[in-house]
């Protein structure tokens, strides 16, 4: 129960209802009245606290007269112990009117209340927790895909850790997709060289280069000591502003065309994949496992969204704007340290926490929303099955052992996979009140959609 008028307090602070903002249903604001006397004799306390460390010239350690030591810290000792007169009157106001107090607090002046002789008035406002009611799930609907890792799934990834093995062998032929050329090129912009324009011995495999598409493919059909002119037109929102939407003039030359040799499927290809004994039909079926894996995880999380925002349309509440503004700052802050781990100098990079408000203000939700399921039907995360999770993880990596071991000797990455838990166990709650509808979906364009598409 949240009640505003919280009456009845210790004899030295009265709290009053006071006029909630309209604009913030969650803010609550309490007056709270601190008798002068009160703050008065905190100070004369805490003057005399200061007196025994304080140092003066002419006056051994201890022995400050207190009237000197007050005319030089009487100014601190007064704000010091009216901020504890106002904590602790706060205090007391909270656990009387039983509230759930979310974030941090503001004391404002009070408005039209005067304050008695005698004592000093203030009115702190903060924010509560929402009241969240879970509502009847029975009329969502879910879709599962069903994904099945076949034999072609398998061999086209065969193909792919081929790819990623081969050897290039110099051939005397024109160039052809997936070849790996060497060329010298000389670019210019109205007749005149740009920066970044020309290179020497430059090596790349087309088809499978970051560059233009009409650069990528120039060298095919040309053989090695070729020659080719040719325009490229640059996108409009192109990384280097000077030649955004411009069109610029190449020379290329072929200088070396080599072909791509790829390693047989046979006992040292499947060595160099980490099967020991060599075996092709053992390399296959743990290939076959890792895909498993890979399309569980996926599934998984497509669901966990699916669930994830009908929880949201479906619970409608307001949220405490001081958890949001703190989770918009921690989002940026985290944008901020991604940058510059990716090289970029951000000291004067203005990362505004506005820009991030959207997706706090969706975690905080969610976090509430997964917060009171969890609490109301007893989902925490329970040791055994923080240990599959880990476990399961394990599974794709050279070490299982290690990976477990790294969870388990550091409390917070042990905490984030405990956090995952009561995350599935939100998702397998929510679920069962759902229905779910199984859809099959073919491997490649479930796994590889902007590839299918």
């Amino acid at each position: 129960m949240e009640d505003q008028n919280v009456q009845n307090l210790e004899p030295n602070t009265e709290a009053a209802p006071a006029a909630e903002a309209a604009a913030n249903p969650l803010e609550r604001k309490v007056t709270l009245r601190i008798p002068a006397e009160q703050i008065a004799n905190e100070t004369q306390r805490l003057i005399k606290q200061y007196a025994r460390s304080v140092k003066m010239p002419g006056f051994r350690p201890g022995k400050v007269p207190l009237k000197l030591v007050e005319r030089m810290y009487g100014s601190e000792a007064r704000s010091e112990a009216l901020s504890k007169a106002i904590e602790k009157a706060l205090t007391e106001a909270i656990q009387q009117g039983e509230y759930r107090v979310a974030g941090g607090y503001r004391i404002d002046p009070v408005g039209d209340e005067p304050a008695a002789e005698g004592e000093f008035v203030v009115e702190a406002a903060f924010e509560i927790y929402p009241e969240i009611e879970i509502v009847d799930l029975k009329e969502v609907e879910v879709v599962k895909p069903v994904v099945t890792v076949d034999d072609a799934a398998v061999e086209r990834t065969i193909e792919v850790l081929r790819k990623q093995r081969a050897t290039f062998v110099e051939v005397d032929r024109p160039a052809e997709k997936g070849d790996r050329v060497t060329v010298d090129f000389v670019g210019t912009l109205d007749g005149e060289p740009f920066e970044g324009g020309s290179a020497t011995d430059y090596v790349y495999v087309i088809g499978e280069s970051r560059l233009l598409p009409e650069f990528d493919t120039a060298p095919v059909g040309l053989k090695a000591g070729e020659k080719k002119t040719f325009d490229v037109t640059f996108p409009e929102h192109y990384g280097a502003e000077h030649l955004a939407g411009k069109t610029a003039q190449f020379e290329l030359t072929v200088k070396k065309v080599e072909a791509p040799q790829l390693p047989e499927v046979d006992a040292e290809f499947a060595k160099s994949l980490g099967i020991e004994d060599g075996d092709v039909a053992k390399m296959r079926d743990e290939i076959r496992a890792s895909l498993e894996r890979e399309v569980k995880a996926r599934i998984d999380s497509e669901v966990k969204r699916q669930v994830f925002d009908h929880l949201l349309a479906k619970h409608d509440f307001p949220v405490p704007q001081s958890l949001v503004a703190s989770e918009a700052q921690t989002l940026a802050e985290n944008a901020k340290r991604d940058l510059q781990m990716r090289g970029m100098k951000v000291d004067n990079l203005p990362v505004d926490p506005k820009w991030f408000e959207e997706e706090a203000q969706r975690r905080v939700r969610l976090g509430l929303l997964i917060a009171e399921i969890v609490k109301q039907f007893e989902l925490v995360a329970k040791p055994d099955q923080v240990r599959a999770l880990i476990e399961e993880m394990a599974q794709n990596y050279d070490d299982p052992q290690a990976l477990v071991k790294w969870y388990y000797e550091n409390p917070q990455r042990l905490g984030n996979a405990e956090a995952v838990v009561i995350e599935n166990n939100v998702v397998g709650w929510a679920l069962e009140r759902m229905t779910v509808k199984e859809e099959p979906r073919d491997f490649e364009s479930f796994m590889n959609p902007n590839v299918a598409a």
